[in-house]
């Protein structure tokens, strides 16, 4: 065995550790897995952004829980980007869309009835549902009216009269820019240089992921995760091109793939629904 030459592994290391810096500048609070770990557990961004979007000064955040998975026992479950609570027991589910795709208009249905449906205790009066609210910040303008952003809420079609349910789902134009408060802050989603954010409150919270050695340090880790879901995804697609054919055992393909036979069992079965 050759001898372990630490000038190499120092110099690997150095290196890597540019390459992620590199990256690390190009993130924006629009990439979805940066916003989510810059507003983990930070109630005064989240804050600020409820604030300009929901149009209430006042309102206070309490709680901010972000990636969180609801389990849907017998049908599809979500992961929601982040689910926040104010001061007055009101929920909002807020998610980054890049890609249109993402932000259908069904899925904001289906995310606001998941919210629902996990919220009340057994027995407990549907009377006490809180308001709630699905914000889809997408990088385009899906809705294609040019408008900052688009409120949907129930109502009458005879009257237009608001049904009053407390339901509500917002999408904001996120390649709106304009001299309103809601354009200073899509310029800052879409800002990848802390020092040019209107808001310090979120130029504070990027620096630290950017500059700072813990921040960084934090957010190198999400890398690593993210390349290796990036690879077992890729090692998901051959694995179902495989199953597709229908010429090779789950333990071939297993081997072929890198994936346990577990996963290829699964992802066959989903092939069958």
């Amino acid at each position: 065995m050759g001898k372990v030459n630490n000038d190499d592994i120092a110099e690997h290391a150095a290196g890597k550790h540019q390459e992620d810096l590199q990256r690390l500048k190009k993130f924006r609070l629009m990439d979805d897995e940066f916003m989510t770990k810059c507003f983990e557990g930070d109630t005064a961004s989240v804050e600020l952004v409820l604030r300009i979007l929901l149009e209430e000064p006042g309102l206070k955040v309490e709680e901010v829980r972000t990636q969180v998975f609801v389990e849907n026992l017998l049908n599809r479950s979500v992961q929601m980007d982040i689910v926040v609570t104010d001061s007055m027991g009101r929920k909002a589910n807020i998610e980054i869309q890049r890609s249109d795709k993402g932000a259908g208009r069904k899925r904001a249905r289906y995310n606001a009835s998941m919210m629902d449906a996990n919220i009340l205790e057994k027995g407990e009066d549907f009377d006490r549902l809180p308001e709630t609210w699905v914000v889809f910040i997408t990088e385009n303008d899906v809705i294609g009216r040019g408008e900052p952003f688009y409120k949907i809420e129930r109502c009458m079609l005879d009257t237009g009269e608001k049904f009053g349910d407390g339901s509500h789902i917002l999408y904001v134009n996120g390649a709106y820019r304009g001299e309103t408060p809601v354009g200073r802050l899509m310029h800052d989603f879409a800002c990848a240089d802390p020092d040019e954010m209107y808001y310090k409150v979120l130029a504070d919270r990027v620096r630290f992921f950017k500059e700072s050695k813990e921040g960084v340090a934090i957010m190198s880790r999400v890398m690593e995760e993210m390349l290796y879901e990036c690879r077992k995804e890729s090692r998901k697609e051959i694995a179902l091109r495989m199953l597709r054919k229908g010429e090779l055992s789950v333990d071939v393909i297993a081997e072929y793939s890198g994936l346990d036979v577990e996963e290829v069992e699964r992802l066959a079965g989903l092939l069958k629904v």
